[in-house]
């Protein structure tokens, strides 16, 4: 099952707060907010929705394909990602534009406050999927993800037009998107993912409701932090899938994109639905632990240990084979 993701590419400036930013917010000044938060703690790391995505498909052994928009910095994360088992052969390299910066402070509570400037993001619409998928071979699901809305349309309609299931993966775009882009991008989805924030956010920009919604797509992924994860399908129950617990939180960014990587892995080894959102929360959960999106190691008996910790020996039976190359 070859999965090609596209979105962005970007590099991460990760500073750490030693407080909290509700105590520096004055309720009645919000209109007129003007902080600058002292970080004690500067990590650069490889980013992107898109790159950190196929980043844990690739260490998963799926050979995903990364579509998205770098510029003339690219070479060294080129290579990094091509070493671990992404083909970047449909990244667009820009001649002129520096790849994406996300620049991102959390605070002890683990709320951030984040910049994205967009740079080479910017020519990811002149990329033809259509190519892409021919190239390849042939794609078997497409996820769409945070980029260039124009690309995000491009790319679905594309995909759409290809009779390739689609993946809708909208995230920190949304707030970007008007009424028509919003229903566009999720329309005839296959898989939706979404925070809780967002689920609500994207509810108000299509202007439909959760039953309308849930009648267009096929099953809505919501994500919800150390609650774990929710997948809903109309005319059926909404399932539960508990989140694999941790006790030591090092950075939040990249463990949505982790569950994604586990989650399509696991649709790509024919898993059920319920089984994969157990291997996307232990993928999120090593995320977790450290600090930066693709600074993981994914070391097999250590996902299945919390595949079996969090569900029981059958879910972790469940797994084994595909994380140990066995049959």
């Amino acid at each position: 099952m070859r999965i090609a993701v596209t979105g962005s590419i970007a590099t991460d400036h990760l500073m750490v707060f030693p407080g909290r930013f509700a105590e520096q917010l004055i309720k009645d000044q919000l209109e007129r907010v003007s902080l600058s938060f002292l970080a004690d703690r500067l990590e650069v790391h490889r980013g992107g929705v898109a790159a950190n995505i196929t980043f844990g498909l690739g260490l998963l052994g799926l050979d995903p394909v990364l579509v998205g928009a770098a510029g003339l910095d690219f070479a060294e994360y080129d290579a990094w990602l091509r070493a671990n088992g992404v083909d970047t052969s449909a990244v667009r390299v820009s001649e002129t534009l520096h790849t994406a910066r996300f620049v991102c402070t959390t605070d002890e509570d683990q709320n951030q406050i984040a910049t994205f400037y967009a740079g080479a993001m910017a020519e990811a619409p002149r990329i033809d999927l259509a190519e892409t998928a021919e190239r390849t071979g042939g794609l078997a699901l497409v996820l769409v993800g945070a980029d260039d809305p124009a690309a995000m349309l491009r790319h679905t309609a594309t995909a759409h037009r290809l009779g390739v299931p689609v993946a809708a993966d909208p995230s920190q775009q949304l707030a970007r998107l008007d009424r028509e882009q919003a229903r566009r991008l999720v329309d005839g989805a296959k898989w939706l993912f979404t925070n809780e924030y967002e689920a609500a956010l994207l509810l108000e920009r299509t202007g439909w409701s959760e039953e309308d919604l849930l009648g267009r797509v096929g099953t809505w992924i919501t994500t919800l932090g150390a609650e774990g994860v929710a997948l809903a399908r109309s005319g059926t129950p909404r399932l539960h899938v508990p989140a694999v617990p941790t006790e030591k939180i090092a950075d939040p960014t990249g463990a949505g994109d982790a569950f994604r990587a586990g989650f399509l892995a696991g649709l790509a080894w024919e898993l059920p639905p319920e089984q994969a959102a157990r291997l996307g929360c232990a993928l999120a959960t090593t995320v977790l632990e450290s600090v930066g999106t693709q600074e993981y190691k994914l070391l097999a008996a250590d996902l299945i240990d919390r595949v079996g910790q969090t569900y029981g020996d059958d879910a972790a039976r469940a797994v084994e084979p595909r994380l140990t190359g066995g049959s």
